[in-house]
């Protein structure tokens, strides 16, 4: 306990470890004034154990001034409330954490004017770094000047330039599924595809598209619908594919949302998923197995991309190039997709 309800410093706790205090300010404050990363193994856990048991609060106004850094990371996403988008914040505040950094986010709704306003606004919090989750292909957003003076990777997406992004092998996931569509016998498919400025629907339409092709079997154009990432864009898409004259046995929509859309409009025309009609989506998001049919899905590792995305940030703000990471993707094979219509086409 702290005597007479005084602050505990760092100084008591070096001294009660016998340690020097720039080695306790790494462990606890993420970075000394040489911007050296906190410490590990041993060492940093007799003071973690210390410092909590003596009640240590980290004061971050003196760490800013000591680090001339704010140990603040700013984080920008198209919609919070999608548990993608969730799922990949909780990894990004977690990896933060480790490091002795505080997140928080922002919600753009895919507006390329708000994505400027919000960017700016993150800017003017002298963040050390900011992780982008809502970057359209073009990139246009991503122009502001001050931004290029501030360290940055993408998360999620990508774009068409060089910048850094870790994301799911979205192209390849599109691929699992058509091969998988491909050995159950299905030669008659079509794609909901997603807003056409994401490159989470169209990397993960073109690994689909060009494995059919591949495979001697073109998917028509017609029979690629794009649309809103939610469920109503998902039922308005597949109900064109699924009243055209000659309708797909078989739905790849690209992500689970979108796929949840499919199975209502599925059951408005009166077909059966996994009988009538063959389904997959993408993301595995925790819905997607507990459906009353359970949803073929591609799994993401949707954590893990904003963990990793953190470490790469780190590096650019300690000086050294980011890497672009695509992490693999794991078909999950559900009720949805059924059972082969016919002799496999692999």
């Amino acid at each position: 306990m702290a005597i007479e309800n005084r602050p505990v410093t760092l100084r008591a706790i070096a001294d009660q470890l016998g340690l020097d205090v720039s080695t306790v300010s790494r462990v606890l404050n993420g970075a000394d004034a040489d911007g050296r990363r906190a410490a590990s193994g041993a060492t940093a856990r007799r003071v973690r154990e210390l410092a909590q048991e003596l009640g240590y609060r980290r004061n971050p106004a003196a760490v800013s001034l000591r680090t001339r850094r704010s140990n603040l990371i700013g984080v920008v996403f198209a919609r919070l409330s999608e548990v993608v988008v969730a799922t990949i914040y909780e990894g990004i505040e977690e990896e933060a954490a480790r490091h002795g950094l505080a997140a928080f986010v922002t919600n753009t709704q895919d507006d390329p004017v708000r994505q400027r306003e919000r960017i700016a606004m993150v800017l003017g919090r002298r963040v050390d770094g900011l992780i982008i989750g809502d970057a359209h292909l073009d990139g246009a957003a991503l122009a502001d000047p001050a931004l290029g003076r501030t360290p940055h990777v993408l998360v999620n997406r990508r774009t068409e330039g060089d910048l850094p992004a870790v994301t799911c092998d979205d192209y390849r996931g599109g691929r699992l599924v058509a091969e998988h569509f491909l050995r159950l016998g299905h030669t008659r498919v079509g794609c909901v595809a997603g807003e056409p400025f994401a490159s989470t629907g169209t990397d993960r339409t073109a690994g689909f598209v060009d494995r059919y092709a591949e495979a001697g079997l073109p998917v028509p154009a017609d029979l690629v619908r794009h649309c809103a990432f939610d469920t109503t864009g998902g039922r308005g898409a597949s109900t064109a594919l699924l009243t055209a004259d000659r309708r797909p046995t078989a739905l790849f929509a690209v992500n689970d949302l979108a796929a949840i859309g499919v199975l209502g409009a599925a059951r408005d025309l009166g077909l059966r998923p996994g009988e009538d009609l063959a389904l997959a989506g993408f993301n595995d998001t925790p819905v997607a197995a507990e459906l009353p049919v359970a949803l073929t899905t591609v799994r993401s590792p949707m954590a893990e991309q904003g963990r990793i995305a953190v470490r790469e940030l780190l590096r650019r703000i300690d000086g050294e190039p980011a890497r672009s990471r695509r992490l693999a993707p794991e078909l999950v094979e559900r009720a949805t997709s059924g059972r082969p219509v016919g002799p496999s086409l692999l």
